[in-house]
């Protein structure tokens, strides 16, 4: 977390320099992000930075946690229908995801390149792996409530296929899609104006339906 003293700025002071630093691990990964850089275009004394933070690895893993909160909050939004079954909902929640990306460009660049590099944290990363199976196992017991999803099946064994598959799916699409994320979100086009769209919605078909011949 930043220290104290990153807190008690002025508020259009601290989101000045956030807007920066967002630039640039936004366009840069994060061996390449500059510190020098980030403090020469805040106008501020490269030993003002360390008055808010330990060192990059602390100002990244805040940025990183600040796209997080707010992607949560952007997903908390009500689905369009209260009884949606499970599969059509996690189409919809995609397409959430999608509108957080042209709402959010530099933060969702952030996110794609400490996916695509393994840069993540290892707390955080099990932090969020944690939410996630809680997420997907409440989602198991609704859809089996609903009739979506067969009563026979084990309950933990599909959080764990959900799980596994939709929070591995964002890497795997990355490694798929030539095109790079930071020329989409640009010309505000997002990660499913592409062939990860196709791919993404095989995937849920698969996970409804299965894959063998009917």
């Amino acid at each position: 977390m930043p220290k104290e003293t990153f807190f008690n700025l002025p508020e259009e002071k601290r989101q000045h320099f956030l807007e920066i630093a967002l630039a640039e691990f936004a366009s840069h990964d994060y061996a390449n992000a500059s510190i020098s850089r980030i403090v020469a275009q805040a106008g501020i004394a490269k030993g003002s930075f360390y008055q808010y933070f330990a060192d990059k690895a602390e100002l990244y893993r805040y940025l990183l946690e600040l796209g997080a909160q707010q992607k949560a909050q952007f997903l908390a939004t009500p689905p369009p229908e209260a009884d949606m079954d499970i599969f059509a909902y996690l189409a919809w929640l995609a397409q959430t995801g999608v509108q957080f990306e042209l709402a959010h460009p530099q933060l969702s660049q952030i996110g794609y390149r400490a996916v695509k590099s393994g840069d993540v944290p290892s707390e955080l990363m099990q932090q969020a792996r944690a939410s996630a199976y809680t997420f997907f196992a409440q989602l198991v017991a609704q859809g089996k409530t609903q009739g979506s999803i067969d009563a026979q099946i084990d309950e933990e064994l599909a959080a764990f296929i959900f799980h596994t598959i939709i929070t591995e799916l964002g890497g795997y699409l990355l490694s798929r899609v030539e095109e790079n994320a930071a020329d989409r979100l640009a010309d505000g086009r997002s990660f499913f104006d592409s062939p990860a769209a196709d791919l993404f919605n095989q995937t849920i078909h698969i996970l409804q339906f299965g894959m063998g011949t009917r």
